[in-house]
């Protein structure tokens, strides 16, 4: 189809084409690259907007010139610089083009804003009141919009709950981190995973972005210009005065992490929980390669559940793209993932937003809300697919059990196994964790670090597997696919001479070369094996259950390749090491090695727990 042809129909027709392709299971047939821009827009700098309590926030407006005395509006607000923060500036010009009244704004206590700093703590009142302002603006018919990536995501997910009448949509892109307690996960801003500290990311988040003063030139936003060597600065303790001998301005970062996941602390943030109530449809957008897949789809599912109305239950979609932290929209045809090119995964994602917003903001009868519920991407088969639930219902749960010859699982090298039958024979596998010389992160769902060693996606880790503190079991050569869509656990029976360790899994795709390529990643600290609101320690003749959560993906594993199953107690800088005292860990100096053991077979049937798809 033509430029001109595609600008003749419109976005009324372009929603039909979108939706012809889609019935097929296909990626909408809609323009690839951005609408074009049909006004032109002025722009107001540091409005000063008053909250509840008197404090002003720096907002600024683009007004588009042609487009109405009144217009529907979109809001953003980010700590990150609303004036030349690219996340912001991009979107509010694509959509002041478009005929929107866009409002930008520094959140409380960043850059032009007034007020003290403290990272989301009152976000969700804040976008309350700006809605508040907006609707009583002359050039605003009253009804907003709220759009934006990772933080301007979140704020989203935190204002939504307030249920204002005049929030009509959004759409919230890499924002999970907006989790508290929702689901079990505590995932408090991503700060935590399986109760771990995702060290390298939080402390290089603020490092760049979470200060409270903006005086140092050192941590301007974006600029990655750290005044000594970001790796070797993780490996010092303790953790909780990191920030202050790296001279970093003052921040939260102390706070963050020296308060476990479930503590009081994290309430004073209305982080999500199962208790919260919504009324705004959405469409929630994320990648495998982010740090918290899982719980956007968690979110998408919640928002249905805890809806107030049929408009709220009714109309919540989401897509999860392969990519990583708020790339969905920079795929290419050939999109690279770490050192992996997993095709084309470009989607008509402005095509898409902008039919969203003319629906419920103009009232545009565009049938955008005819769109399957789910889009997501399949890494291995690249290609997109559809479906109306999450997880999908022809998904099975199918366990691959471990197991070990007479040479065990150790390294590579040993004759560790994966299989679907049990075995009756228990049996263990037994290595040394010392945190002094902790198993590395490389690649994974990783986001916001200044460390150039830590970058997110698929790398090859064959070299990785000769370490003596890792266990490998593998399936047989696959003689068809195998295509999971959902998400992956590892349920492991262990022991340790330590009261505390960590648990960490990474699921392998071994090519025919032999080569091992990560999937995904997860990391269970043993002490909340039974929820992260309580702390049980382990005994040293005790043998527990530990389930580590994987996170969630859509992969195929292609005919002629293995699934592999790594088995450690460290993945670090990408989560903090457990110093196996049974202690803080944030505020330690000294350690002590762990010799942990994974049961299997018989009573203690240790298994990987993929989400099947039917050939």
């Amino acid at each position: 189809m033509t430029a001109r042809a595609i600008r003749r129909i419109g976005s009324l027709g372009l929603v039909f084409l979108a939706l012809a392709s889609v019935a097929h299971g296909q990626r909408p047939n809609l323009p690839l690259d951005l609408p074009k821009p049909i006004h032109e827009f002025a722009v107001t700098k540091s409005v000063m907007v008053p909250m509840r309590d008197g404090i002003r926030l720096a907002t600024d407006l683009y007004l588009p010139r042609g487009a109405g005395e009144r217009m529907p509006v979109i809001l953003m607000r980010t700590p990150y610089n609303k004036e030349t923060y690219g996340g912001a500036t991009r979107p509010a010009e694509f959509f002041a083009g478009q005929g929107y009244a866009v409002v930008t704004q520094d959140v409380r206590g960043q850059f032009a804003s007034e007020g003290e700093y403290r990272v989301q703590q009152t976000d969700d009142v804040d976008g309350y009141d700006t809605i508040d302002w907006i609707v009583k603006q002359p050039w605003s018919t009253g009804k907003v919009g709220t759009y934006g990536c990772s933080y301007l995501g979140e704020v989203q997910y935190l204002v939504s709950k307030r249920r204002h009448p005049a929030l009509i949509a959004m759409i919230p892109q890499s924002a999970s981190g907006a989790v508290g307690s929702a689901g079990g996960y505590y995932t408090n801003f991503g700060t935590y995973e399986g109760g771990a500290l995702t060290l390298s990311t939080i402390f290089g988040w603020f490092g760049v972005a979470g200060m409270k003063d903006r005086e140092s030139p050192d941590y301007r936003i974006g600029s990655r210009q750290y005044p000594f060597d970001f790796a070797e600065m993780l490996k010092t303790l303790p953790i909780n005065t990191l920030a202050r001998r790296a001279g970093y301005p003052r921040s939260d970062y102390e706070g963050f992490v020296s308060h476990p996941p479930a503590d009081p602390y994290w309430a004073e943030v209305p982080y999500l929980t199962d208790a919260d109530r919504f009324d705004t449809p959405a469409i929630h957008v994320n990648s495998w390669f982010d740090v918290t897949p899982e719980q956007t789809l968690y979110v998408w599912n919640l928002m249905q559940k805890n809806a107030v109305s049929e408009r709220g239950r009714d109309h919540q979609y989401v897509i999860m793209s392969p990519t990583t932290h708020c790339a969905s929209e920079a795929a290419t045809n050939h999109t690279m993932v770490g050192n992996r090119d997993v095709g084309d995964a470009r989607f008509p994602y402005w095509s898409i937003y902008l039919a969203w917003f003319d629906h419920w903001l103009r009232g545009r009868d565009n049938r955008i809300t005819a769109l399957p519920k789910v889009h997501y991407y399949v890494i291995g088969k690249n290609e997109w697919r559809t479906a109306d639930q999450w997880p999908v219902p022809e998904m099975e749960p199918t366990p691959f059990y471990l197991s070990a010859g007479p040479r065990g699982a150790t390294t590579a090298d040993g004759d560790g196994t994966l299989g679907t039958a049990k075995t009756l024979a228990t049996q263990g596998d037994t290595f040394v964790y010392d945190p002094a010389d902790p198993f590395p992160s490389r690649g994974g769902t990783i986001c916001c670090t200044g460390n150039p060693k830590d970058q997110p996606g698929i790398f090859e880790q064959t070299d990785l597997e000769s370490r003596s503190d890792l266990l490998v079991y593998t399936t047989p050569v696959l003689d068809r696919g195998v295509t999971i869509a959902g998400t992956v656990k590892a349920v492991l029976y262990v022991s340790s001479s330590a009261k505390d360790t960590d648990f960490t899994a990474k699921l392998i795709d071994v090519d025919p070369d032999g080569r091992s390529w990560n999937v995904l990643n997860g990391i269970k600290r043993a002490r909340y094996r039974e929820g992260f609101d309580r702390t049980v320690w382990m005994e040293k003749d005790g043998v527990y259950r530990v389930e580590v959560s994987l996170k969630a993906t859509a992969y195929h594993f292609a005919p002629g390749h293995r699934v592999r199953l790594w088995v450690s107690s460290s993945d670090f800088p990408g989560y903090d090491r457990n110093l196996n005292t049974g202690g803080h860990n944030y505020d330690e100096t000294s350690w002590v090695k762990a010799t942990n053991t994974v049961h299997h077979g018989g009573r203690y049937p240790s298994h990987l727990l993929l989400p099947v798809l039917p050939k």
